[in-house]
C-alpha cells in the first residue's frame, strides 16, 4: 500500500517487507558509453548517488553487469556503511562481453556466480532485492524460467537474498516464477507511448507486487505526440516532466527509477515527478498509447 511522503513525489511502497520510495533511482548510466568502463566523471558519479540519498530516495536500482561491476563499485564508494532505510535492487541473468553486448548467464552456476560478485563489489552479506533478467535487447522472449528462477530460490533459502523479481518478462514467465518463489517486483519496458502491460500492471497492484518501468522516458520524444506537449505547455512543465509525473498517478504500485550521471538532472527529475496532473490531463495523455 503506498503512503504519503514529505520529501518526494509518490510516497512509498512496500516490496515483501521494505519500504522503498516510490520515486527511486536508477544507476546504470554512472557507468561509462554503452554501460561500459568507468564514467567520465567519477566524483560527479558519486556526488549524485549522495545527493539521491540526501533527498531522500531509499530504493536503488543497479546490476553488477553496469561497468560491468562499475556501479555496483560506485555505491559501494559512496554510500557505504549504507543507512537502513536505503535498499538496493540487483538485477542477474546477463553479462556483458568485449562489443558491449548483453549475453544471457542464466545458468545456475553462472547466477551464484552473479550474486556473489554483487555481494562483493556492493559489500552486502545479503541482497535485498534481485531480478532474474529474461528476454533480450528486443524484449520478453517466450521460454521456461524454471532452472534459472530455481537457483535464486535455494540462494533466497540460504539467506543470500531476501526478495526475488523478475525483468523483462512475459507474463506467462511471471506466473510460472510465482509457483517457485514469491516476488515482489516486476521490471518491464513501459511508458506513455508503451502500453502492453496495463492489464498486467492492474493485476500485481492487486496482488501487492511492484512495477518498475525500465526506459520510462526511452523511445519517447516529445515530438512524437501533440498532447503530452499540449499537457505540458498547459502546465508549464517539460514533456518529460509530465511523462514521469503520469507513471506515478498511473497506479500506487509503480515505482520509477530514471537514472542521470548529473545532479542537477537528478533534481529536476524529482521535481518534475510531482506535477499534479488534473483528470483533463490524465484523459488527454492516457490516449496517447491506445
Amino acid at each position: 500500500m503506498g503512503t504519503p511522503s514529505a520529501s518526494l513525489p509518490g510516497g512509498t511502497w512496500t516490496l515483501g517487507d521494505l519500504t522503498v520510495t516510490r520515486f527511486g533511482y536508477g544507476a546504470m548510466q554512472l557507468a561509462g558509453p554503452w554501460v561500459m568502463g568507468p564514467p567520465a566523471d567519477r566524483d560527479g558519479a558519486l556526488a549524485v548517488l549522495r545527493e539521491a540519498v540526501d533527498r531522500g530516495i531509499t530504493h536503488i536500482d543497479t546490476s553488477d553487469a553496469y561497468g560491468p561491476h562499475v556501479t555496483n563499485q560506485l555505491i559501494r564508494e559512496a554510500l557505504h556503511p549504507y543507512r537502513d532505510s536505503l535498499h538496493i535492487v540487483t538485477k542477474v541473468g546477463a553479462t556483458r562481453d568485449e562489443k558491449g553486448g548483453w549475453p544471457p548467464a542464466r545458468r545456475p552456476e553462472e547466477l551464484r556466480r552473479s550474486v556473489q560478485e554483487n555481494l562483493e563489489n556492493l559489500g552486502l552479506d545479503t541482497l535485498e532485492v534481485v531480478n532474474l533478467r529474461l528476454g533480450d535487447a528486443q524484449g520478453p522472449v517466450a521460454g521456461s524460467l524454471t532452472e534459472a528462477f530455481g537457483a535464486l530460490a535455494e540462494l533466497q533459502q540460504q539467506g543470500l537474498i531476501r526478495h526475488l523479481g523478475v525483468s523483462n518478462a512475459t507474463v506467462e514467465q511471471i506466473a510460472e516464477a510465482q509457483a517457485i518463489a514469491p516476488i515482489v517486483c516486476v521490471q518491464n519496458l513501459y511508458n506513455l507511448a508503451h502500453r502492453h502491460d496495463d492489464e498486467l500492471i492492474d493485476e500485481l497492484a492487486e496482488q501487492g507486487i511492484a512495477y518498475v518501468p525500465f526506459f520510462p522516458l526511452g523511445g519517447f520524444s516529445p515530438l512524437q505526440s501533440s498532447a503530452l506537449t499540449a499537457v505540458a505547455d498547459r502546465l508549464d512543465a517539460t514533456p518529460m516532466s509530465v511523462a514521469l509525473a503520469w507513471l506515478l498517478q498511473r497506479s500506487p504500485n509503480i515505482l520509477l527509477i530514471p537514472g542521470t550521471s548529473s545532479v542537477a538532472h537528478l533534481r529536476e527529475n524529482i521535481a518534475g515527478a510531482g506535477v499534479p496532473l488534473s483528470d483533463e490531463d490524465l484523459a488527454a495523455l492516457d490516449r496517447i498509447g491506445r
